[in-house]
């Protein structure tokens, strides 16, 4: 931030308007001047700083719907962001992540996207957000999926850019899995279960850039069976 008294009036217009906008404000550290709108607070952009560490006193923004702290250099979250229970957005991009905290508690959250960090463990928790529609978890290490993903009631999954070696076939389980991108990983042909191309609800299939042909899965049998849905969701979208 440019000057304290700049900082002032940011958290002054952020009583009225319950957001808060220092994205690209040069922040070393998080001010602790902010936790004064733990009560007003519906969208927090921290992003684009260089902030190491997120205090606990984060947990106390009880009406937080938004919550962006991408392109900063935190190697870990408190475990008190699992408090904010009316989050619905959360965007920790471009960070040094290893693991997660438990997030059990955010039932409302509807899109997340930790992309770009350091991730070895796909989340087991993110599978049980019921609302949870969008995960980005893209550019990371994550090397396998956990059978539990067949409950997750996700819409969108990137997983692009990681070390996934097998797609468990408990993947065409997921009852509104509509896009899925895996590009870029470790997977052989065989490593992509039939019934993801046959029986699940996938629409949109990203598998580019793996270790096989491309023309080698066009000519699977299946393969026409999930073109036949592309196909018809596409009419669907003219």
């Amino acid at each position: 931030m440019g000057n304290t008294a700049s900082l002032k009036n940011h958290v002054e217009t952020s009583r009225k308007t319950g957001v808060l906008n220092l994205s690209d404000s040069h922040l070393k550290q998080y001010p602790d001047s902010i936790d004064v709108l733990h009560p007003f607070l519906r969208n927090l952009e921290l992003s684009k700083n260089k902030l190491k560490v997120l205090p606990k006193s984060i947990g106390q923004f009880k009406e937080l719907k938004i919550l962006n702290v991408s392109n900063n250099s935190l190697e870990n979250l408190p475990e008190e962001i699992n408090c904010l229970s009316k989050i619905e957005t959360l965007q920790v991009n471009c960070n040094l992540l290893k693991s997660l905290p438990p997030m059990n508690n955010l039932i409302f959250l509807k899109r997340a996207s930790f992309a770009d960090n350091q991730l070895s463990v796909f989340p087991e928790f993110l599978c049980e957000l019921k609302h949870l529609e969008a995960l980005d978890i893209s550019k990371n290490n994550i090397t396998q999926l956990p059978e539990l993903i067949k409950q997750s009631r996700l819409v969108e999954l990137n997983l692009n850019q990681n070390q996934i070696r097998k797609l468990p076939s408990s993947l065409a389980q997921c009852p509104r899995l509509k896009t899925l991108r895996v590009e870029e990983n470790c997977l052989e042909l065989d490593d992509i279960p039939k019934e993801l191309l046959t029986s699940s609800k996938v629409s949109l299939l990203c598998v580019e850039g793996n270790l096989f042909d491309m023309k080698s899965l066009l000519a699977l049998e299946e393969y026409s069976t999930y073109m036949t849905r592309y196909t018809e969701v596409k009419k669907k979208m003219f």
